[in-house]
């Protein structure tokens, strides 16, 4: 458990790959058909909203100029061939832009940040209607050991960030299910499963998020940005030596966190397929 923060570019804030048409379709559905479980907001959050919109769209043209383009408020997407109006339903035209889900927070006093919006279309087993306006040391309370390793570096650290400096870091998770939209599923390991050490290359995916910070210069408030990637078992482990690190790594989890990334039920066969391999 660690920050294992790094810095990033401004070029490389978003990220855009060959998902992209069906990661946007996705999320154009999710959008329409289950709004108020991707999308909420609290009241005097409208001006970061924009601030994020405008921020995000000023990159894509600027550093993908070839794919986005700005005409006054209208934006043009040439991927899909859809123009966009800015200045209506900020967090949602966000959520139609880039595959990219965004939380915001607002600093309330010195080191406490509290969520105050957020369109978040590829949940990693959490409920945004469930977080919306805490601060983010009870949003984190049922992972382990995050009071104790991680709140107050990340209260900190989120507390000094500068306008004009991005960070990432990488969460990882070994999961039977490469659905992106899963809103429940933390801390549940009653269930029953079909994995074996035959079929867990096929069955099981490393699912890693990509969280990036930034300040917005405006509102002060900062944007935590979630890039889901889910990648099946089979096509990491096919990398020379990556069997045996992603071994080491999954036996070096503390009981607990296996239990809150809910492997238990797969756990044996996740074992016995790596180190076969290995």
């Amino acid at each position: 458990m660690a920050l294992g923060l790094t810095s990033v570019p401004e070029p490389s804030w978003i990220e855009l790959d060959a998902h992209y048409p069906a990661h946007l379709a996705e999320r154009a559905k999710l959008l329409a058909h289950r709004r108020t479980e991707v999308l909420a907001a609290i009241s005097g959050s409208e001006a970061m909203q924009a601030e994020l919109l405008e921020t995000l769209a000023d990159h894509l043209c600027r550093h993908h100029p070839a794919w986005f383009s700005r005409r006054g408020s209208a934006l043009d997407n040439h991927l899909l061939n859809e123009t966009m109006v800015l200045d209506e339903d900020p967090l949602g035209c966000t959520g139609r832009l880039v595959q990219e889900d965004f939380c915001l927070l607002r600093e309330e006093e010195p080191n406490r940040l509290v969520l105050i919006a957020a369109i978040l279309c590829f949940p990693s087993r959490w409920r945004l209607s469930s977080k919306m306006g805490s601060p983010l040391g009870a949003i984190h309370t049922p992972v382990p050991m995050y009071r104790n390793k991680l709140e107050r570096p990340v209260d900190r650290f989120l507390g000094a960030l500068k306008a004009g400096r991005i960070a990432q870091r990488l969460n990882w998770s070994i999961m039977d299910d490469a659905t992106l939209f899963q809103p429940t599923g933390h801390g549940v390991n009653d269930f029953e499963c079909a994995v074996t050490a035959e079929n867990a290359g096929e069955t099981l995916v490393m699912r890693v998020e990509r969280q990036t910070f930034r300040r917005l210069p405006r509102t002060g408030g900062i944007a935590f940005g979630i890039r889901v990637h889910v990648t099946a078992l089979a096509s990491i482990v096919a990398v020379p030596g990556e069997a045996a690190r992603l071994l080491a790594a999954v036996r070096a989890l503390p009981p607990e966190m296996e239990r809150y990334k809910s492997m238990l039920p797969f756990r044996d066969a996740l074992f016995t397929y790596l180190g076969r391999i290995a």
